[in-house]
């Protein structure tokens, strides 16, 4: 067996077998303040490190076996988002029991209520369905009881699906498939904002870039390429521009597109903005100049807005008038807390060097890869466009994700550009200043000898970079059964109408019955608003409870306790605090406590 092809597959099954004995050796049941980063065992991260070295070792077979860095890089995928779906025995993100609570809705009712008023802002999710109809359809084909027994795979499924995705978009402006690999690389490492958990928004993002992939492979204007149809005027790494179209195979595609389109609206409500604005930033091209399809996009987008859709669409246009401009406001995350403990304090700043690393390396590419960038600018266009959402509105303390997720795959294929160097080390000198004929670079042998020791510097610093930007909260993320178990039992013995009280809704079946019950998650404010309602939680929540006789619970888990305390919504004690307060208050009694769980139920003072 020759030495290339034995060093190719070997560190795939060395980090497998490292991977496999690690697995079982994570305590995820006792986290602590770092999260899951001090229950990895060192096996792990040598898996990752090894897993690393075997993919930049396969590069160099891209150009005839591309299909090793590929199965690389879905080794990477597994190696990090698997292990929490294979060890969970309950539900990844608290959050994501909302969305398998509004399958089940739509599995009892067997209808929509768009305009109807839920407690917890769920109606939106019957303006917008087409995810949970879908998962509907696959409950029933599956045979099972709830997507809780598959939504902790959704992260690793939507990661799987999305490499396709990403390859045909890097293809469309990169021959070099070292360049192309390297780019799928990154955006995995660097996807660490998480929304592509069980959620409208992954698979509304898959959407949206199947939509980008077609127009910039296929609406392509004739004669609109210029001089990039010579090689000569190509980066050695660079695709020759698509083949143009016609106008009348341009509308052809149009018709084509408009049920995916349709699709994305009756998905999610940001995803069809962000489309319409990347379509926006392509029609600033002579080579994508296509505005029949930014106006078709736009008007499907409009018909559901102003059909479905149109309760939150007015509320939307009304918080305009507060949040337009605002950048400080719209670019917060959450609730404007500052993180607390190691681990989410780690986490935070962990995503702020990711961020700012990929950055350099898009503008380092950017500044020396003058003829790439000349080719593949409608990919960096459409990475730029959802920047000027800041403007708008903050998206529920979400927007700063939200961009960053929509912006990281051109991002990703510009930084994969500044690691991998042209075929041949060709590369564009950089001029300082234009009248100085004098060229500032570095000789192609000592810039590969340099792109040797970069790539596997960065790629295995990205990999590390990763972990505490992904799993820094995962105390947070993960609730023990026993919890889970009281929560269901207390939420299905409450009579209809019955107001639900916590602290947060982050924890598993928050929201379940949301259509039968009320709630309110009254610690979801302000830091400081939170530290004057401590002083009298009682006194705070009695002006909200029912008047007329309904019952009303509050729940008080260790999950919120964890969440409260990490995202700062809480000083420290707080909620130790605000539940021995709740407890000694002559309005409540507590009704069920174990390890994990209080429960207590309002008990009105007689007149």
């Amino acid at each position: 067996m020759r030495p290339q092809i034995l060093f190719t597959w070997l560190p795939l099954a060395v980090a497998t077998a490292l991977w496999l004995y690690a697995l079982p050796h994570i305590d995820y049941r006792h986290m602590g303040d770092w999260g899951l980063l001090d229950k990895l065992p060192a096996a792990f991260f040598l898996s990752l490190a090894v897993l690393t070295a075997g993919f930049v070792v396969s590069l160099r077979r891209a150009g005839t076996a591309p299909w090793w860095p590929g199965l690389y890089s879905v080794a990477l995928l597994f190696a990090l988002k698997a292990p929490t779906a294979i060890l969970y025995d309950s539900v990844r993100y608290p959050w994501a029991s909302k969305h398998d609570a509004v399958v089940t809705h739509l599995l009892v009712n067997q209808e929509l209520h768009p305009n109807t008023p839920l407690s917890g802002n769920m109606a939106a999710y019957d303006q917008w369905p087409g995810f949970f109809t879908l998962n509907s359809a696959l409950v029933r084909a599956f045979g099972v009881q709830s997507t809780q027994s598959y939504l902790n795979w959704a992260a690793l499924f939507y990661g799987v699906i999305l490499i396709p995705v990403l390859v045909l978009i890097y293809r469309t402006f990169a021959e070099d498939w070292r360049l192309v690999w390297t780019g799928v690389w990154i955006f995995e490492v660097a996807n660490w904002v998480g929304q592509d958990y069980f959620s409208p928004q992954g698979l509304a993002l898959i959407l949206h870039l199947c939509v980008l992939a077609v127009v910039l492979r296929h609406f392509v204007r004739p004669g609109a390429a210029g001089d990039l149809r010579s090689r000569a005027n190509l980066d050695p790494a660079a695709a020759s521009v698509p083949p143009p179209t016609t106008a009348r195979q341009r509308a052809v595609c149009v018709l084509i597109l408009a049920p995916l389109i349709a699709a994305i609206n009756f998905t999610h409500q940001l995803t069809p903005v962000m489309l319409c604005v990347c379509l926006f930033a392509l029609n600033l091209t002579r080579r994508y100049r296509n505005p029949g399809l930014l106006v078709v996009t736009g008007v499907i987008m409009l018909i559901w807005d102003l059909t479905m859709g149109r309760k939150l669409f007015v509320e939307t246009l009304d918080s305009l008038k507060e949040s337009a401009g605002n950048l400080l406001n719209n670019s917060r995350a959450g609730y404007a807390g500052e993180l607390t403990g190691p681990g989410p304090v780690l986490q935070g700043r962990a995503d702020v060097v990711m961020v700012l690393v990929v950055a350099a390396l898009v503008a380092y590419a950017v500044l020396t890869r003058r003829r790439l960038l000349k080719s593949a600018l409608p990919l960096l266009l459409i990475s730029i466009a959802p920047v000027p959402m800041f403007a708008i509105n903050d998206y529920g303390g979400e927007m700063l994700f939200r961009v960053y997720l929509f912006g990281l795959p051109g991002a990703a294929f510009f930084a994969a550009a500044a690691l991998v160097p042209a075929p041949g080390g060709a590369r564009e000198p950089i001029r300082l200043l234009a009248r100085i004929p004098v060229r500032i670079g570095v000789r192609p042998v000592v810039r590969r000898r340099i792109a040797a020791v970069a790539l596997p510097a960065v790629l295995l610093a990205l990999v590390a970079g990763f972990l505490p930007a992904y799993y820094g909260k995962e105390r947070m993320y993960y609730t023990p059964p026993a919890e889970t178990a009281l929560v269901t039992r207390v939420i299905d013995e409450a009579p209809r109408g019955s107001l639900i009280l916590a602290a947060t809704g982050s924890f598993p079946m928050a929201l379940h019955r949301y259509d039968q019950l009320e709630h309110w998650f009254f610690v979801e404010q302000t830091l400081p608003e939170n530290i004057r309602m401590l002083k009298d939680p009682a006194g705070f929540l009695a002006p909200q409870l029912p008047k007329d006789g309904r019952p009303a619970f509050v729940l008080l888990t260790r999950t919120q306790e964890i969440y409260t305390a990490g995202e700062g919504l809480l000083p420290p004690g707080g909620f130790q605090e605000l539940e021995a307060k709740l407890a000694a208050s002559p309005l409540f009694r507590v009704i069920d406590r174990n390890a994990y769980a209080t429960v207590l139920a309002y008990q009105p003072t007689p007149r």
